[in-house]
This record gives C-alpha cells, sequence and structure tokens, in this order.
C-alpha cells in the first residue's frame, strides 16, 4: 500500500526543517561571539559569526541536496532542481541570518557574564551580582576618593569620576598579591591609567588607591630652571636633538645664549635654555646656531630611561623614631642610587652594608608603591604596616 503525501504534510516538514536549519545558525553563531568575547573582552562585529552560522546552514542544505538526488529517483523523494526545493532554499538563507544576526548580541551578552564569574571585570547588571552573593568570586570595591601619585602628571578628573565606587570581580582563590596585580592590569589596561599604586587588605578591601599618568611631551624632561623655546633658527645640517647650540643674533652679531636643541621641524627649532634667558628670545628674529662639540649628558641618558621606566625616583630623609634607623642599605625593596649623610656630602651607589642613621637622605628609584611604603617608614608612621622588606632579587630583574 503506497501513501499518499498531502500539501500539508510537506508544509509541516519543511517548516520543522527551516525551524532546524535557523537554530543551527543561531547556535553557530551565538557560540563565536561568545567565544570572542571571553578570549579578547571585546565584542565582536556581526559579520563573522552570522558567516559561520550560514556556513552551517549551507552545509544542511547541500547534505540533503545531494540525498535527495540519490532518494527522488526511487522513492519519490523532493526534486532538487525543482521551484519548491529553490524557495526553500531562498527562505532558508533568510530566516537563517537574521537569527543569526539575533544570536550574536545572546552570544556576547553571555560571554561577558561568563567572563565575570570566571575573570575579572566590572560589576554592570543582576547576573553578576548574583554571582557575588554565592560566594563564585571576589568583589573589589574601589574608594570615592583617589589620590595622585607623587612625581607623575595628575589623571583627568573625568577618569577618576569613572573609577570612583566602581566594583570590579576577580576569581577567587588568589593571593592578595596577584589580586592587587590584576586589580592594576584591568585599571591600566581599561581606563589608560599609566601608574596605579594600591593597598588590599587580607579580605580584598582598598585600604589605598592612588593613580598617575605621564603625559607625551618635553616638560616632564626638562631641568629645574629651564624653559623651552620655539625659535625661527638655521641649525646646523647635522643639528639634532640633544646636541649644545650657541644661539646667534644676526643683526648685530652677537651671541644671545647657549641651548639645548629639543625638535627641529623646518626652519622652527624648540630649545631648552636658562628660565632667565627666554626674554632675550622672540618670534621675529631668525637666530644663527653654533653646534659645539659633543658631549656625555648622563643626565639626560638617566632622564629617558627614567621616563620610559615603570619606576621613578624619590629622596626620603629617616627621621627619628624610623624603624629604618640602623638597617643597612641591602635590606630596602628599593634600588639606592645615593645617600647624602647629616654631617657630608652625596654618596653615588653606596655600600649595601652602609647603615642608616637619623638625617640620612636616601635617594630610591622603586616603583610608587614601594617608595611610598619607604617614605612612610622613614617618618616612622605605622612601622608593622610600612616596613620595608627585605629585597627581592629575582622582582627588581
Amino acid at each position: 500500500m503506497v501513501q499518499t503525501v498531502t500539501l500539508f504534510d510537506r508544509l509541516v516538514l519543511a517548516l520543522a526543517k527551516l525551524v532546524g536549519l535557523a537554530v543551527l545558525a543561531g547556535v553557530l553563531s551565538g557560540i563565536v561571539a561568545l567565544l570572542y568575547r571571553w578570549y579578547t573582552r571585546d565584542r565582536i562585529q556581526r559579520g563573522l559569526p552570522v558567516l559561520v552560522g550560514l556556513g552551517g546552514v549551507a552545509v544542511s542544505l547541500n547534505t540533503m541536496t545531494a540525498l535527495g538526488q540519490v532518494i527522488a529517483p526511487t522513492t519519490g523523494g523532493t526534486n532538487p532542481l525543482s521551484p519548491e526545493t529553490a524557495l526553500f532554499n531562498i527562505a532558508a538563507v533568510v530566516v537563517a541570518s537574521l537569527v543569526a544576526a539575533g544570536a550574536v548580541d545572546v552570544g556576547d551578552r553571555f560571554g561577558n557574564d561568563l567572563f565575570a564569574a570566571t575573570g575579572s571585570t566590572s560589576v554592570e547588571g543582576e547576573v553578576s551580582r548574583v554571582v557575588e552573593a554565592v560566594g563564585r568570586v571576589i568583589a573589589v570595591d574601589l574608594p570615592e576618593e583617589i589620590d595622585d601619585i607623587v612625581g607623575y602628571d595628575p589623571v583627568a578628573a573625568e577618569t577618576k569620576e569613572q573609577l570612583a565606587g566602581r566594583t570590579f570581580l576577580f576569581p577567587k582563590r588568589l593571593t592578595v598579591a596577584d589580586l592587587e596585580d590584576r586589580l592594576r592590569t584591568r585599571i591600566k589596561g581599561d581606563f589608560g591609567v599609566g601608574h596605579v599604586d594600591v593597598d588590599l587588605a587580607d579580605d580584598g578591601t582598598v585600604e589605598y588607591l592612588a593613580i598617575g599618568a605621564r603625559v607625551a611631551g618635553i616638560g616632564p624632561t626638562l631641568p629645574p630652571e629651564t624653559a623651552a623655546v620655539a625659535v625661527q633658527a638655521d641649525p646646523a645640517f647635522a643639528a639634532s636633538s640633544g646636541d649644545v647650540v650657541q644661539v646667534w643674533r644676526p643683526a648685530p652679531f652677537e651671541r644671545v645664549t647657549t641651548a639645548e636643541v629639543r625638535g627641529i621641524a623646518g626652519d622652527t627649532v624648540t630649545l631648552a635654555v636658562d628660565a632667565a634667558d627666554t626674554p632675550k628670545l622672540d618670534a621675529e628674529t631668525e637666530y644663527r646656531l653654533i653646534t659645539l662639540p659633543v658631549e656625555s649628558r648622563t643626565d639626560r641618558e638617566f632622564a629617558s630611561l627614567l621616563r620610559a621606566a615603570e619606576e621613578t625616583m624619590s629622596v626620603v630623609e629617616v627621621e627619628t623614631g624610623s624603624p629604618l634607623v640602623g638597617q643597612p642599605i641591602g635590606s630596602l625593596d628599593v634600588a639606592v642610587i645615593a645617600i647624602r649623610p647629616a654631617d657630608g656630602g652625596i654618596e653615588a651607589l653606596p655600600n649595601r652594608n652602609h647603615v642608616l642613621a637619623v638625617e640620612d637622605a636616601v635617594y630610591a628609584v622603586a616603583k610608587p608603591e614601594r617608595l611610598r611604603k619607604l617614605e612612610a617608614a622613614a617618618k616612622g608612621a605605622d612601622p608593622a604596616a610600612t616596613r620595608v622588606e627585605a629585597a627581592d632579587t629575582s622582582d627588581d630583574d
């Protein structure tokens, strides 16, 4: 007995296939969006997930077409060249495209929540709060007041407002040091902050937070009592930044001052001169520059290296009652480049066995958080909390 397939049965079967293909495209597209969010922490463009979803639909349609070519002659299956099959394929591609495009948002949102539970991200939304409540993550709340790091350019007020009171999630079973490092990395990467000084308690509470930034430019590299001036000049052909030059006025021909070239753009030269000599220069005169013999500029090299590094330099004076009194320099976890005893001149690169005394001035290079602790210890403020631990040479490397 041959069973007759009615038009209604064919429509139901086609609709079921259409729904299955749409679900397949949505699942593939959502998985791609989820994996991209989890791996890069960014939102993916719609094109790639939709293309992957349509690729799965194309494979399924090709498979059904290939089977139809075998089955149709023997069982009366669907003819792959019929108008009905072509119409079904077009409808499947259109519906799958729409579903795949919508699945990108779903996959990205789910990936964002998944990353909040297993990685580190700011807390926004109900799902993240529920995860925190069941104890699967550590929540770190930033204070409302954020300080500036001494010796660094201040961060914009808008950035501080965005950070104030913000909450971040991190996975559990992290040490305090690891949690501090991850928090620094998040603040630097997400908010464009150059330097972060943070202290956390054992329970993850922020006890101290300060941020700083070093903007590009000449200002931070100028020595004290020095100014940068742009003038019209005719520099020597081989002159470049860092060369010391004499500045001469053409009429009458006389020497105005000695300066350092900081930049050349056509006939405009930026000079670093003594602040007292800046009134001698004007924008209307075209000066002549005579390059002086090259000299070793150790101070310039040190300033350039220090500017590019995360460390900075500070001078700390040991006060009465400080726990540093009687400690050798080698016990500090900072790089000591000079000592100025109360009864003598500056001693560069002192011996590690040199014992600190009251009123000794310590010239130290380290990261801001270590310098802050050194300054607190030098003043004798809460020695138990601000003690300077023994040097970790592997960390300094």
